[in-house]
């Protein structure tokens, strides 16, 4: 893999350059300072919480274990990589940088946070600085300054060709998380006891992965974020929902999967429709696609779905309109990914700013602009069956269109969702998930 990255990264860099230059002109500045960042202490502690690597930094070079450092790049130059490597026998310190990208860079490396503070630029007021309030810098420099932040978020969305390539890896190692899974499912593991065969599989740490993964059994699945991690399995599974993702060189995917449990025959069928209406949706990722209205359009498909399985006796043009819809699938249909698994400027308007507002009565959408090519996007559509939300229900007019039998049965099954990253592309679109599993 190394050498497809070693041909492809020469380009990535290029590009960065461009968009870059044009967002300190844009601007007026001269030079773009990124931190890696730091660890967080924990309170009334020695201890940190695991390092995140700020995404503006590793978009630039594939360092997510580099607390410290800086990067500095002048229009005109080759960028600067200030490399952190203290003097420490407590922990272990990061190896001197090497690989297929280290050419591209004029490496300083320093052992003490002031050392490296002394390699950036000297007119500090000219750079403009994209990190968090811990960087110390924000009285000499600008600290996230909009005219910046916004056309590099903007351009974010239109991944390159190596980014890519890093993404399909993220893909890979998360399908061989997902397969270990199921099968610890099978075998009549807990939620935790599955969790840990995907980190097996996955070979990666919880801290290296791009968010907690979801791990529900039973009425677990109707928890959208359920992180509990039940440590004793059920006395029966009769369904296996799992969210879980991996990462490549600080890249994300995000996939879902739900299963069926011996003897459950109807939730299988229904798990089948949702498959067939979530490959639906995203073969429609193509460019100029509103996704917005792809969100909205998906209402319509499980509102019929609903209907077909005898959940409701509405059509679907009433579900959507009454809310019915939103109470069995009250998430958006997904959000754009890359560096970080919700990734930035889903709702930017262009790359000076603005938003595109959500479609009224659906405030959790995390992405409304238009689909264009290069884009990677998630598609995750689901069907839950929520306590909460269907108590609401059932004290509204058309509570009577609703077949709650044939609902409270499927309460013990939690529910459904699935979940595909898909990128858009001049043509048919990629489907780096359904390309992962069929690797495999």
């Amino acid at each position: 893999m190394n050498d497809a990255l070693a041909a492809l990264y020469p380009q990535h860099l290029a590009t960065l350059r461009e968009r870059t230059d044009t967002a300190l002109a844009r601007g007026g500045f001269e030079h773009l300072v990124v931190p890696a960042g730091r660890p967080i202490t924990k309170f009334l502690d020695d201890q940190d919480y695991p390092f995140i690597v700020n995404p503006h930094f590793k978009h630039w070079l594939p360092l997510v274990d580099a607390p410290g450092s800086w990067l500095v790049y002048t229009p005109g130059e080759r960028p600067k990589l200030v490399f952190l490597q203290p003097r420490d026998y407590w922990h272990v310190v990061p190896e001197a940088p090497s690989g297929y990208w280290v050419d591209h860079f004029d490496i300083v490396v320093v052992r003490k946070p002031a050392d490296a503070i002394a390699e950036l630029p000297a007119t500090l007021s000219r750079c403009a600085i994209i990190g968090d309030q811990f960087c110390n810098l924000q009285d000499v420099c600008a600290n996230n300054p909009p005219a910046v932040v916004d056309h590099l978020h903007y351009h974010r969305a239109y991944k390159t060709p190596y980014e890519l390539e890093l993404m399909r890896e993220a893909s890979r190692r998360g399908a061989r998380g997902h397969r270990a899974a199921e099968r610890a499912f099978r075998e009549g593991e807990s939620e935790f006891g599955i969790h840990l065969a995907y980190l097996a599989a996955a070979r990666q740490l919880d801290a290296e992965l791009p968010y907690a993964s979801i791990v529900g059994l039973n009425e677990h699945g109707a928890v959208l974020h359920y992180t509990n991690f039940d440590r004793h399995a059920p006395k029966e599974s009769h369904s296996f929902l799992i969210d879980a993702g991996a990462s490549a060189a600080g890249y994300a995917s995000d996939i879902t999967r739900t299963y069926a449990g011996h003897g459950a025959a109807e939730f299988q069928a229904l798990i089948d429709a949702m498959d067939a209406a979530e490959r639906s949706f995203a073969a429609k990722v193509r460019h100029g696609q509103s996704y917005a209205d792809l969100h909205i359009h998906a209402h319509h498909v499980l509102a019929g779905v609903l209907r077909e399985h005898d959940f409701i006796r509405m059509t679907p043009e009433s579900a959507v309109e009454s809310g019915v819809s939103s109470a069995f699938f009250p998430h958006g249909l997904g959000h754009g990914i890359g560096l970080q698994v919700h990734d930035v400027a889903g709702f930017q308007a262009a790359e000076t700013g603005g938003t595109i507002a959500k479609p009224e009565g659906h405030p959790y959408l995390r992405l409304t602009r238009p689909l264009e090519t290069g884009m990677v996007v998630t598609i995750e559509p689901g069907i839950y069956f929520i306590d909460m939300l269907l108590a609401e229900l059932k004290h509204k007019p058309f509570a009577a269109d609703i077949n709650w039998t044939k609902v409270d049965a499927f309460r013990k099954y939690g529910g459904i969702r699935i979940e595909d990253d898909v990128v858009c592309t001049a043509g048919e679109p990629e489907n780096l998930t359904r390309d992962a599993f069929a690797q495999l």
